[in-house]
């Protein structure tokens, strides 16, 4: 992509008019006649600061245009040269002097030292105002200085542009030809936009349906569709933008606008009233958004995985590449095509909106205690992840004395809430497996409000170590050898209520420090066994219910004890390999190539989106559909095609046809391991395919595949105007007699033989197939509709077999000679699904002479073409 970036000159000019504004009295930014900025920052601080009201005259000043696209396009700099006088006083009264970031002159001292040019002085002025109206009172009570925040978000953002040296005050007003900081300057129209979570949600959510076409969301021949598919077509859609390449979302409101987006909160755990418990969020002092997180893997391959490290939880960080996600729901009763205009046909619609992202794309402005000991470990500390001259004790203990209170949402993820320090249990496991939150009935323990539902999820781990209890809290340090036993302990943990929080970061394979504070009870991390009658033998884990206080701290790979690097990660399958086992519960990986909604109820968490088919591929282009019941779990974001997913305890299923596919059980859980990219590579082709080996089941078991042959010859045409609700033949009107419908739909289907060598298959087409396949053009196909509106339908057997009245049937032999031309008669490469019914192998009777023969006859291969791509050589 090609920077957008120009260097101009700046022209020196007087001017003369009043101050109708101040902006910023700290950061020196006022405005002229209510069009022209002012921007004093370079001069000194003035002995009286200028009001509103004020006429001043201006010499020598740098005239520039649009430095910044936050800003008025027209501004007047003054350097060490310009000077600058009062000709006329205000009336107004001096405002009381603002002791706090940005009104206290932080920004023009960080100008003087860091000497930056006049583009960034006032974006980072923009960025300083928008976060102090954003951010929570609470981080900015942390951070002391938003000034020196929005300064090193900057310097992050105009990173790689080179510095300006020292800056020396005295060439600047002296010397000739005149040069100073303002002499040239640049212009960015693309520099980075903050915006505030809640900006960023309300534009989502009010261009949700201004901005999208019902016939967009339905398939190129969607004016054939009937009733009950074109409602099941706009049952489900979503929408993605990327915030780097606004230019390619013109969906995106004028609140948005067209530069690339910057978002700036802390990340959390999903709070109590949030109606997402499968992801994190990421909130300001506006609102919070949920967030499908992933990061980078540490092994040695370094893909992607969900996301893992609890060190996240409490860190503020800036988002500068993330993708905006909205999904919409709709129920609706529209009769046909031609009544998608008309909204009385909508009985319900909703859409959310969330953020799907990697952590490798996170500036991290303020490490929570747990980042600074996960970036000391890993030896990468720097300047942008560590405050520059603050010692990581010291970040500690600022960040625990901001954590008090239990209203905090930082004090619930990141540890003690005064820097005393209490007693503790803790103990070191590893993760197994993990089922899916659901919503369940877990007895006594019932919520405030006496509901009898809450979400419950287990987790079965292996206990590495004894239960060690100290005087401090250990988060995420390194392992200890006191940490380390001889034998595991398998144990499940339960996690109910406010613990059910912390699904999204507990992960099979990764190592996790379980903390139990105001305790130095052993007993209380220990797990109660099941108790079993004498001479019984039991195979069950003993079971630990996860309270609330209770703290979950990752271990990476560089924290722990040499002995327990070596863990084997759990066995994850492919797609290929969940087609061809024989275990009836899987654990597997694979991308999504497509998704629909199979019926419109309304779950336990308000949702009507709660039957949904996922139709996944691996590597190979094998595919597998997998069935989702999502009545008694929260609605899980990223399940969109072109992300991948881990579904785990899965149960593999055969159809009546012999088709392999996966459905969802109570105890399956979802997790988003990597981001679809829209600019990335389509999905891999389905697998070519044999017919005769195929239809043998030979081939490898798919029941999707490309196939190339040649169309041996046509079997079964129709061609036919339906009612779009009751699906009968429509002529002038409706054949029924109980349906009064006045819409009609063209429908079409075929059926005929393709050899492709190896053996042969009858493949059916229909809908926006059957065009090409006869080799009409866009005007043929229309006239063809128009000659078929009196008789309402028509049936071609091209082998002899026509079911037609009139003999003379002038339409029929055109059909007929269509069906039979070499135009038709031509190799084809098709992607086809295996039929749902197969016919099974069966005995036939043959007389020749006087002897009869019984033999075996195997039936052709059904199959129902997807593509269709003609002239293959």
């Amino acid at each position: 992509m090609q920077s957008s970036v120009r260097l101009k000159k700046a022209r020196v000019i007087s001017y003369q008019g009043m101050v109708t504004e101040v902006v910023s009295e700290g950061a020196g930014l006022y405005v002229v006649d209510r069009k022209v900025g002012l921007c004093l920052a370079y001069q000194p601080s003035l002995r009286r600061t200028l009001r509103a009201g004020d006429c001043v005259e201006l010499h020598n000043v740098h005239f520039l245009y649009q430095p910044c696209p936050d800003f008025l396009p027209i501004m007047l700099c003054a350097c060490l040269r310009s000077s600058l006088r009062v000709t006329g006083f205000s009336r107004v009264g001096a405002p009381q002097r603002d002791s706090t970031c940005p009104g206290d002159g932080a920004l023009p001292r960080l100008l003087l030292e860091k000497n930056m040019g006049v583009s960034e002085y006032l974006w980072t002025c923009h960025l300083s105002s928008r976060l102090s109206r954003s951010l929570s009172p609470s981080v900015l009570q942390q951070q002391h200085c938003v000034c020196v925040l929005s300064w090193r978000l900057m310097e992050f953002v105009w990173r790689g542009r080179g510095g300006r040296g020292r800056r020396d005050i005295y060439s600047e007003m002296l010397e000739e030809p005149h040069t100073c900081p303002l002499t040239q300057y640049s212009v960015d129209p693309a520099v980075s936009q903050y915006i505030s979570v809640s900006e960023l949600c309300r534009s989502l959510l009010s261009d949700c349906w201004s901005s999208v076409s019902l016939s967009s969301l339905l398939p190129p021949d969607g004016s054939s569709l009937t009733r009950s598919e074109i409602n099941s077509a706009l049952a489900w859609s979503f929408r993605t933008s990327l915030s780097s390449d606004p230019q390619n979302s013109p969906h995106l409101g004028e609140t948005l606008g067209r530069r690339p987006l910057l978002l700036v909160g802390l990340l959390e755990l999903p709070a109590q009233t949030s109606e997402n418990k499968h992801t994190m969020q990421l909130r300001d002092g506006t609102a919070a958004v949920t967030c499908v997180v992933t990061e980078t893997s540490g092994e040695e391959e370094g893909g992607q995985r969900a996301a893992f490290n609890t060190a996240w939880i409490g860190c503020l960080v800036c988002v500068h590449q993330f993708t905006m996600v909205t999904e919409r729901f709709l129920q609706s009763d529209f009769p046909s095509y031609q009544h998608l205009d008309q909204d009385q046909f909508i009985t319900h619609k909703h859409c959310i909106v969330y953020l799907q992202f990697s952590l490798d794309h996170l500036h991290i402005l303020s490490p929570s205690v747990a980042m600074v000991t996960h970036l000391r470990q890993r030896g990468v500390e720097s300047e942008g992840d560590v405050t520059e001259g603050e010692q990581p004790e010291e970040e500690g203990r600022k960040r625990r004395k901001s954590e008090e209170g239990p209203a905090s949402a930082v004090a619930v993820t990141t540890g003690p809430v005064s820097g005393a320090s209490r007693p503790c249990a803790f103990m070191v496991f590893r993760v197994e497996q993990k089922e899916g939150v659901a919503w369940r009935n877990v007895g006594a323990e019932l919520d405030v409000e006496g509901e009898e539902l809450m979400l419950y999820f287990t987790v079965r781990a292996a206990v590495i170590g004894p239960v060690v209890c100290g005087g401090q809290d250990p988060k995420n340090g390194p392992m200890t050898d006191r940490e380390m036993g001889r034998e595991e302990k398998k144990v499940v943990l339960m996690l109910s209520g406010v613990s059910s929080r912390w699904f999204p970061l507990l992960q099979p394979g990764c190592f996790y420090r379980l903390v139990a504070t105001n305790t130095q009870d052993p007993s209380v991390l220990t797990g109660y066994d099941v108790s079993g009658r004498s001479g019984v033998e039991l195979h069950t884990d003993s079971t630990l219910q996860v309270r609330s206080d209770w703290r979950f701290h990752t271990l990476t790979r560089p924290l722990l004890l040499p002995t327990c690097r070596q863990a084997l990660s759990p066995t994850v399958l492919s797609v290929s390999e969940v087609l061809d086992c024989s275990s009836e519960l899987v654990c597997f990986q694979g991308l999504v190539c497509d998704r629909i909604s199979l019926n419109n109820r309304t779950s336990d968490s308000g949702h009507t989106n709660i039957g949904v088919r996922l139709t996944m591929c691996d590597r190979n282009g094998r595919s597998l559909q997998v069935y989702l019941d999502l009545r008694h779990t929260p609605y899980p974001p990223g399940l969109l095609p072109g992300n991948t997913l881990l579904l785990s305890a899965f149960q593999r299923r055969l159809s009546r046809s012999g088709n392999v596919y996966c459905s969802y059980l109570p105890v399956s859980s979802i997790t988003v391991v990597s981001l679809g990219d829209t600019r990335s590579a389509p999905p891999p082709p389905p697998p070519m395919m044999h017919l005769g080996l195929w239809a043998l089941g030979r081939e490898q078991m798919s029941n999707v595949g490309q196939v190339k042959g040649h169309v041996v010859c046509f079997l079964f045409l129709q061609l036919q105007w339906s009612c779009s609700l009751c699906g009968s033949v429509y002529t002038q009107s409706c054949s029924s007699s109980q349906c009064r419908s006045t819409s009609s739909v063209f429908q079409s289907k075929a059926k005929l033989v393709i050899d492709d060598g190896t053996g042969e298959a009858h493949v059916w087409f229909s809908g926006a197939l059957v065009r090409p396949l006869l080799g009409l053009a866009d005007s043929q196909w229309e006239g063809l509709q128009r000659a078929l509106r009196v008789k309402g339908h028509i049936r071609v057997y091209p082998r002899g077999r026509s079911l037609v009245s009139d003999a003379d049937d002038s339409l029929l032999h055109f059909l007929l000679c269509v069906c039979s031309s070499d135009v038709v008669c031509r190799p084809l490469s098709l992607t086809c699904r295996t039929h749902n019914n197969q016919r099974p192998e069966e005995m036939r009777r043959f007389s020749r002479g006087d002897r009869d023969f019984m033999t075996r006859v195997t039936p052709p291969l059904q199959l129902t073409c997807l593509t269709v791509t003609p002239d293959v050589t």
